[in-house]
């Protein structure tokens, strides 16, 4: 029986070798490593992808949503609302703003926040929300956008796992003021190490996020810091690579919706299914469902040679570094629930129908 990855990173590399060996080639002939052609080209065509006026690289996705904190002024003694259910970068980046990471639930069928506990979440002091396009799913935007917008909080899109999803005709990263994304190598778009971006429609703010990124230095005046920035660029050669996959981003979108639709006919009775909802385009960035006795099930999965994952096993809420530094306006409930159940099954573009079909089968017979 084969076994089947999670992901597999080494076949994504080979499916497009020869233009990776190019790419990177042609940067390192270039004599020019960091912000150099590859990296302005690469957020001129990313720009273009996600439509926004602009796109500044920065060197993960931590660093993008603690960028994009920044240059909307977030620091000491504002709250930020987002959700425990998520990877731990989105509220770190906030920590690391000198904010306060309020936590709210989760919406029971996307696992993405739930507009109804942001609601009830918002206070005076909050200054931004940052809403999770998990697993590859939009999260509810129309109704969060409206609940925050007429009271003048910044809405910023942790975008991470949600490369060329849609919302209502629009990609994610569209609705707020500025979208945050990391193209740690597992993601839709994956660099061959670490990298992010921010986008955004406002000139201005992008010019905060540039200058931010590189001690706080302008065009015009380099090396003279008007403002306490860091060292967050992303090189030339991730740029390079990423100019590569970014083209092959919608059809290895599409190769996830239909390894998804095989998952979704195949998985027996007992298993929850993810849901796409109206007017969103999932793209799979996870395969997540929710079973009984999930850590039973994993280790017979695992015996067979498939692997699982769980994104993600203890809330952020739940976990030592973060337990007294949070708020949470009101209990988890759902989320506390979900992170028992919850199974990442293998999702990656390399897959194929036979091998959904052997991952169907076998979690099929354990749950018999």
């Amino acid at each position: 029986m084969t076994q089947i990855q999670l992901n597999d990173l080494k076949a994504r590399y080979l499916a497009h070798q020869p233009a990776i060996n190019a790419a990177v080639q042609r940067a390192l002939a270039s004599g020019w490593y960091i912000l150099g052609q590859e990296a302005a080209a690469f957020e001129t065509e990313f720009a273009q992808a996600c439509g926004a006026a602009g796109c500044v690289g920065v060197n993960s996705g931590t660093d993008a949503l603690h960028l994009a904190l920044r240059a909307c002024d977030v620091g000491p003694g504002d709250e930020v609302i987002t959700v425990a259910h998520t990877a731990v970068a989105t509220v770190a980046a906030i920590r690391l703003a000198g904010a306060t990471p309020v936590l709210v639930d989760i919406d029971p069928v996307t696992y993405t926040m739930s507009p109804a506990a942001l609601a009830a979440a918002i206070t005076p002091r909050t200054k931004a929300v940052i809403p999770v396009h998990l697993y590859g799913h939009p999260a509810d935007l129309p109704t969060i956008a409206a609940e925050v917008n007429p009271r003048g909080i910044w809405l910023i899109e942790d975008c991470a796992q949600a490369h060329g999803a849609l919302s209502h005709g629009r990609p994610v990263g569209s609705v707020g003021e500025l979208a945050c994304y990391s193209f740690y190598p597992t993601k839709n778009l994956g660099a061959l190490g670490d990298g992010g971006a921010v986008t955004s429609r406002d000139p201005d703010l992008l010019a905060r996020v540039r200058a931010l990124r590189e001690y706080g230095w302008t065009p015009a005046a380099r090396y003279v810091s008007f403002s306490e920035g860091l060292n967050s660029r992303l090189d030339e050669l991730q740029a390079a690579i990423l100019r590569v996959f970014l083209p092959a981003l919608d059809g290895e979108n599409e190769q996830r919706r239909r390894l998804a639709a095989e998952y979704a006919r195949l998985l027996p009775a007992g298993v929850v299914l993810p849901v796409e909802q109206p007017g969103c385009r999932h793209v799979y960035h996870l395969y997540v469902v929710r079973v009984p006795e999930r850590d039973r099930v994993r280790d017979a999965l695992a015996a067979q040679g498939i692997g699982t994952g769980i994104h993600y096993p203890t809330p952020i809420h739940l976990q030592p570094a973060y337990r007294e530094v949070v708020e949470l306006p009101a209990p988890l409930s759902v989320t506390e629930r979900a992170a028992e159940e919850i199974l990442s099954l293998p999702m990656h573009p390399s897959m194929t129908v036979e091998d959904v079909q052997q991952v169907a089968a076998a979690l099929t017979d354990v749950l018999k």
